[in-house]
């Protein structure tokens, strides 16, 4: 089931677009992970895919991107890609590009790998929508969008940062054509909680 997932649904080993719904967010950060440790291949084209609320970047960027766990990360990919909050490491600032960071942190775990950023603009209600819609025109094989454990969590920060909600996660799951991955990562050793249309709560070890 595991292999299933990472390969769209059963396909055979070939060249696929993957997209990842790309955020400032911890959430976010445990999607990446997942592709970067258990789906993308060199030969795989990676999209990290962001939908701005042209209303919301007016306020200050929090970014939480969380250490990789994967054994197959150098230090400096594991550095690019880390976050420590309350002391002891660096954080994503105002003036650094968060996507232009994933992208790198991407290409030192997967220095083969074709690596492509993409950003368009909609209201926070259309967010889902829009996602399916760029799936459908670049022609993506795999969805995985990050997905918050706390629905009331994810309701007040939404008001602040404007990220991914847990039903806007659902929703790419339920009406996604191609196979749509949700991601919950549980601490940083803890594994992966992933949700699929047709698999629920379905554990993976980190």
């Amino acid at each position: 089931m595991t292999s299933s997932m990472a390969n769209g649904g059963g396909k055979p080993a070939q060249r696929r677009k993957v997209m990842v719904v790309a955020e400032p967010t911890r959430e976010s950060a445990a999607a990446l992970h997942y592709v970067l440790s258990h789906v993308i291949f060199d030969n795989d084209i990676l999209y990290l895919l962001h939908v701005e609320n042209p209303n919301f970047w007016k306020n200050k960027i929090s970014c939480f991107i969380k250490q990789s766990s994967t054994s197959s990360s150098t230090p400096d990919a594991r550095e690019s890609i880390g976050c420590n909050v309350g002391g002891g490491g660096g954080c994503l600032g105002d003036n650094v590009d968060f996507l232009d960071q994933m992208k790198s942190a991407c290409e030192l775990v997967h220095p083969k790998l074709k690596v492509k950023v993409s950003k368009v603009e909609s209201e926070a209600r259309d967010k889902g929508y829009v996602i399916i819609s760029q799936t459908k025109v670049l022609g993506i094989d795999l969805l995985v969008v990050g997905k918050r454990q706390s629905l009331s969590n994810a309701i007040l920060r939404q008001r602040r940062n404007g990220s991914i909600r847990g039903e806007t996660a659902e929703y790419l799951v339920q009406h996604s054509k191609c196979t749509c991955v949700a991601v919950q990562r549980k601490g940083q050793n803890g594994g992966y909680l992933l949700h699929t249309k047709t698999h629920r709560n379905f554990w993976l070890l980190a």
